[in-house]
């Protein structure tokens, strides 16, 4: 008896961590201006959805009473660094985990300060959707602008606007309405496919996971029902395969005496055992005959699988190659347009040399000019200055040393992504999205 409960407890933390293990993920980045609150919005949702340890919530309670602060203080959650909870902003990305029954999610806590834009520009890199934070009694400032622009840029699908601190306006429909038309007078000057708007209270949890009581107006949805169904599926290419290879392995053992496999992650796009590949830049082709992940042998993998290919022919294949479907080409050339967020305080030097990182591929290039930087007031392109300073966003052209290959980042995030490295100090100074 006692072995058949045994068996049963086995089975069902298998079957839990089977789920688990298959849920959805969602990577989402919070952004807004300096106190809009989005370190409280993040320790709400945690603290709201059940997702925080006793431990960390006995430290908390620690933490804010040592602060003299009456309640808990939820920001503390994600603002780790002792400058961040002595000023009380968040000046380093704050990566958080959790998962609800519905679906698991990556939280990118992003700083609001102007002189961090960067630390902005790396949390979203990766992120489905962006959370843009408005204070409601200032409405849209330099920064909410700068942030939205940067989420258009970075080509994050999905956009919820949750306009916070609304107990301080007395939980107004007409300010949620007047806020919400600026927003859109702005996005309207973006590249935003998918965008939302949730007026909340972080600090009392109004609209976060239960819907307030305060605004009966509003008829939407919770911040977390939309994090939690949002549809994300189609975000990821599954239609231009790319495999920027990494490694080659060769054991050369008894076993394997003839094994020769190239290891990387799929970008990009689905491969096949029997598909008909094209090997850049040698232009070589040949055909898959066998996948590999760890020592098992599948028929398929997809984009995010780090797998192992075996190729029919033996091909001289290095890191920093790219295999791709022959009836699906990526764009191969020297001469490179694309847009950029400038990280480093070193000002852009235009016929400078610096080293660009692109997939595996690494390549030497001088930027040969400074087509125009954006005007984060106006959101307006300004042709005639060409001083580029840290935090500045604009348009650049390159030229590389040698070919390299590519997509249009609106086409494909992973393969039209680069950052620019001075070749000096070894400091990333820029990162670039494909033109």
């Amino acid at each position: 008896m006692e072995t058949m409960i045994n068996l049963a407890q086995q089975t069902k933390i298998s079957e839990t961590i089977n789920s688990y293990t298959q849920m959805e993920l969602l990577r989402f980045t919070t952004a807004g201006s300096v106190d809009d609150g989005k370190s409280t919005l993040i320790g709400r949702l945690l603290y709201d959805s059940k997702a925080i340890f006793e431990d960390q919530l006995k430290a908390l309670e620690k933490a804010s009473l040592l602060k003299g602060e009456e309640q808990i203080n939820l920001a503390l959650l994600t603002d780790g660094l002792k400058a961040e909870r002595e000023q009380g902003i968040t000046i380093d990305v704050a990566y958080r985990y959790f998962h609800t029954p519905r679906r698991k999610f990556i939280i990118a806590d992003t700083p609001g300060h102007i002189q961090y834009t960067r630390n902005m520009v790396t949390g979203a890199s990766t992120a489905n959707l962006a959370l843009i934070l408005v204070d409601a009694r200032n409405g849209i400032v330099e920064q909410t602008r700068r942030h939205a622009f940067i989420a258009s840029l970075l080509q994050i699908p999905h956009m919820v606007v949750c306009i916070n601190k609304m107990d301080l306006v007395g939980y107004s429909e007409n300010r949620y309405y007047e806020i919400t038309r600026q927003f859109l007078e702005i996005a309207s000057k973006l590249d935003i496919r998918d965008i939302r708007f949730v007026p909340i209270s972080a600090l009392h949890g109004d609209n976060i996971v239960k819907r307030s009581k305060q605004m009966p107006w509003y008829e939407g949805p919770t911040l977390m029902w939309l994090l939690e169904t949002i549809y994300i599926s189609s975000d990821t290419n599954y239609i231009d395969a790319r495999f920027p290879v990494q490694y080659i392995i060769r054991p050369q053992s008894t076993q394997y005496h003839d094994y020769r496999g190239y290891a990387g992650r799929i970008a990009s796009g689905i491969f096949r055992k029997g598909d008909k590949i094209k090997v850049l830049p040698s232009g070589y082709t040949s055909t898959i005959v066998q996948i590999d992940v760890f020592e098992k042998t599948i028929d398929e993998a997809l984009v995010g699988q780090s797998v192992s290919i075996v190729l029919a022919d033996d091909i001289d294949i290095s890191r920093g190659d790219m295999i791709v479907k022959e009836n699906n080409m990526p764009t191969v050339s020297q001469d490179i347009e694309m847009m950029f967020c400038w990280f480093n305080e070193r000002p852009l030097q235009i016929k400078g040399k610096y080293i660009l990182r692109h997939t595996t591929n690494e390549v030497k290039c001088i930027i040969n000019d400074v087509r125009y930087k954006i005007d984060m007031n106006t959101l307006q392109r300004n042709e005639t200055d060409k001083q580029v300073t840290m935090n500045d966003i604009g348009r650049i052209s390159v030229r590389t040393q040698k070919p390299i290959f590519f997509d249009s980042y609106r086409k494909n995030r992973a393969t039209g992504s680069i950052i620019l490295i001075d070749e000096i100090t070894n400091e990333t100074v820029a990162a670039g999205m494909i033109i």
